[in-house]
């Protein structure tokens, strides 16, 4: 009995198509996408952006304000600084309203604009481009590398993968620096890890993080944006037909297939897009954005670049690939509208977040001051039969300038307060005043009697805060 399956009119030599710009296995980190270089409006922006971006990122934490680093998250001391503003553990509420701000504006920009943050802003894009830069000019071009990669070992090979490895490794490393010098001073730690006398922490951060770099950007590239970031599988949530996607236009691209320039198209019964697949080439997570919207896609606009160039050249209108939305393709009429509930609600959010935040900035002291009780012995009665309480009061200056304070008591009448009454307070600094108070125990009416100490700074508005306590009694 022949137990073979015969089939009949399909031809033996059917191949399946895949974009040309990847290898087989596209979600093995060895198997590259080969990104092809485009020239076009929306990647000279997104250069520009990303240069902008990165400028910042390397330059603000060598920059100082009023005698220190200017930007200085120091987790071990437990203060942030931004240029004049220092923010402690008890100004909790102002970096949580700036990172609900950062969050509604990002929601704000996907739903008007797509993943534009991605496509143009994300670091992980940014630093992805910068190494295919390195790439290009130590291995050439993408057929080039593609050839390369092709290639036997030989001297050329290993001289050309040696510099972009090494060029690769450098970058990394100086990202790893100015990343952890935004955690720790960064004028000291540079000629600490020259010298090999860095922390231990400091070192270790700066190996882990170079390591991560040189990872994330020269070799997992997109399959951290496919597979490892959840914004990519959310931010089709905030998507609706209204929203700017770079999409292709199905109705005027189909059928595809290529022409000589001289053709009319509508005569031989295609479309405007000649199947070229540079749009497939130059994406830099490899798909081909004639398939529909995808999660994939980053919104960097490489595609209408690429697709922009070519329509050029056959002396088409351009956009045939372009930033528009779901229901300018459905309609003739063009019926976007851009202003609309969704967006009006975020920015009601920002504008109440903003403010929330700008309010609580004007109402925030520089200073804070903390009380501390003698567990031990509340109440202890000295040679002269006076009752006297301990207590330690911790004096917290937030600002980047030195401080005066004035120390009294409010809510005590024929008291003696023992100890420093005026004190200065370095910058962005925190000091324990000990002080005692006495007081006869006829005239305390109750066994524990409520009453505030007073913290006055002598600088400015003379600004004041108090903090209430108890006095003990006892029998």
């Amino acid at each position: 009995m022949d137990n073979k399956i015969k089939v009949k009119n399909i031809p033996v030599d059917v191949k399946i198509q895949k974009p040309e710009n990847l290898q087989p296995d596209r979600f093995n980190p060895r198997n590259r996408i080969y990104v092809r270089a485009v020239k076009g409006m929306h990647q000279i922006l997104r250069q520009r952006i990303g240069f902008l971006g990165m400028l910042a990122f390397m330059a603000l934490p060598w920059l100082n304000y009023n005698g220190q680093q200017a930007v200085l998250f120091d987790l071990f001391e437990q203060k942030f600084n931004i240029f004049g503003l220092t923010l402690w553990p008890q100004d909790l509420t102002i970096l949580a309203f700036i990172l609900m701000i950062a969050a509604f504006a990002l929601f704000l920009v996907t739903t008007f604009y797509g993943r534009v943050w991605c496509g143009y802003t994300c670091p992980q894009t940014v630093w992805t481009f910068i190494f295919i830069w390195f790439e290009e000019k130590c291995e050439g071009s993408a057929n080039q590398r593609k050839k390369l990669d092709q290639r036997s070992m030989d001297m050329d090979k290993l001289l050309r993968k040696s510099a972009k490895h090494l060029c690769w490794m450098v970058f990394s490393l100086y990202t790893a620096i100015t990343f952890v010098g935004y955690f720790t001073p960064i004028q000291a730690l540079v000629p600490d890890l020259l010298s090999f006398s860095a922390s231990g922490y400091a070192a270790l951060s700066v190996i882990v993080f170079a390591v991560c770099t040189y990872g994330n950007a020269g070799w997992m590239r997109e399959i951290m944006c496919l597979h490892i970031c959840p914004y990519s599988r959310f931010q089709s949530a905030m998507f609706d037909k209204d929203t700017f996607t770079v999409s292709y236009d199905n109705k005027r691209g189909e059928n595809r297939g290529p022409r000589g320039r001289k053709q009319d198209p509508k005569e031989i019964g295609l479309g405007d897009c000649i199947d070229c697949k540079l749009c497939v080439q130059v994406c830099p997570t490899g798909i081909d954005i004639r398939n529909g919207l995808q999660y994939e896609c980053i919104n960097c606009g490489a595609c209408i670049d690429a697709c922009d160039g070519v329509m050029d050249k056959m002396n088409y209108a351009r956009g045939l690939i372009s930033y528009t939305t779901e229901r300018n393709l459905e309609t003739a009429q063009k019926t976007t509208k851009p202003i609309r509930a969704k967006l009006i609600g975020y920015v009601m959010i920002l504008l109440v977040l903003s403010g929330a935040l700008v309010a609580n900035i004007a109402m925030r002291k520089t200073f804070e001051l903390d009380i501390i009780r003698d567990r031990n012995q509340l109440y202890r009665v000295n040679y002269d039969g006076l009752v006297e309480n301990t207590y330690t009061l911790k004096l917290i200056n937030k600002a980047q300038v030195a401080q005066t304070f004035t120390i009294s008591v409010n809510g005590l009448e024929q008291f003696e307060l023992i100890g420093k009454q005026q004190v200065t307070v370095s910058a962005g600094s925190t000091i324990d005043v000990p002080v005692s108070i006495s007081m006869d125990p006829y005239d305390l009416k109750k066994l524990v009697t409520e009453f505030n100490f007073v913290l006055t700074s002598e600088q400015g508005n003379h600004a004041q805060i108090s903090q209430p306590t108890n006095f003990f009694k006892g029998r």
